[in-house]
């Protein structure tokens, strides 16, 4: 089994990722989702959390050489510092905005300008608040490798948007591999894939 359809598995089993195609979440912006992901849950199974540390550490090598970790608040932060942990790198992170007093931080902690940086995400959704890291970072001086995460929606605003940016994006699994380790674990029915697919395809106007 590879990478992708391990990380899968393992979020739909701790239920760090659900998937509800009948009777779907709201998310706040006001749109339903058959899915709701909180790979937070992970940090709380160490076989879960070392499993994924593994995969950042063997996925990252697609991405080149990098000198220095850089995790995006909030839940980008737990997993990028035990990843620079086990590497033995630099960590620091990235604010969703400067800090609003003492130094006005928008990135925590050091490291030399010029540095190579891999940034870490635990989501991605639109890429929004990714590749405003990204841009701080850059304009901090630091160089970008790119961005890994766990999983991604693969909206097609998601890849455009790093297109745009030139920036590249890795990640340990994605929608699609989901919803095909859900229908076998017996997670979902095979009749509901077109409905979860129609999702992804259109979020906005899904169930209209």
């Amino acid at each position: 089994m590879g990478i992708a359809s391990a990380i899968a598995r393992k979020l739909l089993e701790i239920k760090a990722i659900k998937l509800s195609p009948h009777q779907p979440f709201t998310w706040a912006s006001g749109i339903l989702s058959p899915i709701y992901c909180d790979n937070r849950i992970a940090l709380s199974h160490p076989d879960k959390r070392n499993f994924i540390k593994n995969s950042f550490i063997q996925e990252a090598k697609a991405l080149g050489d990098y000198d220095v970790i850089a995790g995006v608040a909030t839940a980008g932060i737990p997993m990028g510092a035990i990843l620079a942990d086990a590497l033995g790198k630099p960590f620091i992170y990235v604010r969703s905005k400067a800090k609003g007093h003492g130094r006005q931080n928008l990135i925590e902690g050091e490291a030399p300008k010029g540095s190579k940086v891999l940034v870490i995400e635990d989501l991605i959704s639109t890429g929004g608040s990714s590749l405003q890291a990204v841009d701080a970072l850059k304009e901090a001086g630091f160089e970008i490798k790119g961005v890994m995460a766990i999983f991604t929606y693969g909206f097609q605003q998601s890849v455009d948007a790093f297109n745009k940016a030139n920036c590249k994006l890795v990640t340990l699994t994605h929608y699609g591999i989901l919803l095909k380790e859900a229908e076998k674990m017996g997670y979902i029915k095979k009749e509901d894939q077109q409905l979860l697919k129609e999702w992804r395809e259109d979020p906005k106007n899904w169930k209209k």
